[in-house]
């Protein structure tokens, strides 16, 4: 397990490093200027002077210096968008308000798709079994700015739900959180339902409702605790999903996270800003996947996380 923790995470500079060049080149070839401003244009001599500035005269330069500062000090500049606020201190104020929207969501989905997944194997073919089929169908044909735009317009609407303002309050996550959770909820719901008809089929669990087990023991103890491997794999792409499409819910619901400004960065070219986002959250993504493969021992220890072989 140690060789394997050592290995993953020496992998982890070299994957940040071709995530880092593979956005670098392709926010310096989007068309536009992030310094020719709409409002007001700049004279050739202050356009000239802005781009010396940031080191962007040319692309070589740009990368050679702003790598530097990211390997040497972990800094990632100024804001090409905001004079006033450097790239780090725009993460530190936004970057939390985004993670606690994330895990909510990721909470959310996990209890909630693995509870109707569960209930719906267990009661087959039944009522409940249909409301889960029916919440993963629209869960996944739904997008998460459309669920989240209806889940406003109702609530706020029709009944008065309290709009979000100040950041802080319990209430200002549930809206949002439901709306990012429902795809991946609807994905773990159908992804434990398989599962578990499958693990309630097997032997072992025929045998310890024959010892005389409860079948709340049976289920929710030994069947749920195999059922829930496929789940554990779908988590990273989970986590991906809820800390990347967070960008669009934010902007629905006015939440001052890190997704407004890498949605402004974007349309800016605040190429500075772009990095400093993409590099943040590859950088979360990837310890997420690690504690991921390494969580796979504790749920089933017949699990060799280090080895190379498919049959393992």
């Amino acid at each position: 397990m140690i060789r394997f923790l050592i290995s993953r995470l020496v992998q982890f500079p070299l994957i940040l490093a071709a995530i880092y060049l593979v956005t670098f080149f392709m926010a310096w070839v989007v068309p536009g200027d992030p310094f020719q401003k709409t409002d007001k244009n700049l004279s050739p001599q202050a356009l000239m002077q802005r781009r010396r500035e940031f080191h962007a005269e040319n692309w070589r330069t740009f990368l050679v210096y702003y790598s530097g500062r990211v390997v040497r000090h972990a800094d990632f500049g100024q804001s090409m968008q905001y004079d006033e606020w450097s790239v780090n201190d725009i993460l530190k104020s936004a970057l939390p308000v985004s993670i606690t929207l994330g895990l909510f969501a990721l909470i959310v989905a996990l209890l909630g798709g693995v509870g109707l997944g569960t209930v719906a194997a267990v009661r087959r073919d039944g009522l409940l079994d249909w409301l889960s089929l029916s919440i993963a169908l629209i869960g996944v044909s739904l997008p998460g700015f459309v669920a989240a735009a209806m889940l406003f317009i109702f609530f706020t609407a029709k009944l008065h739900w309290p709009p979000i303002g100040e950041w802080g309050h319990l209430r200002d996550l549930v809206l949002p959180g439901v709306a990012l959770a429902l795809l991946p909820m609807a994905y773990i719901a159908r992804l434990t339902r398989v599962s578990m008809l499958d693990i309630l089929g097997n032997d072992y669990v025929r045998t310890a409702r024959a010892k005389g087990l409860s079948r709340g023991v049976v289920i929710w103890k030994h069947a749920l605790r195999n059922a829930l491997l496929p789940v554990l794999s779908y988590l990273g792409p989970a986590a991906a999903y809820t800390l990347t499409g967070s960008f669009v819910v934010e902007k629905v619901f006015n939440i001052p996270g890190l997704g407004q400004h890498f949605v402004n960065s974007i349309l800016n070219r605040d190429r500075t800003m772009i990095l400093g986002t993409v590099i943040v959250y590859s950088f979360f993504l990837l310890t997420f996947n690690l504690l991921v493969d390494v969580s796979y021992a504790f749920v089933d220890p017949r699990i060799d996380v280090t080895s190379d072989r498919g049959d393992a």
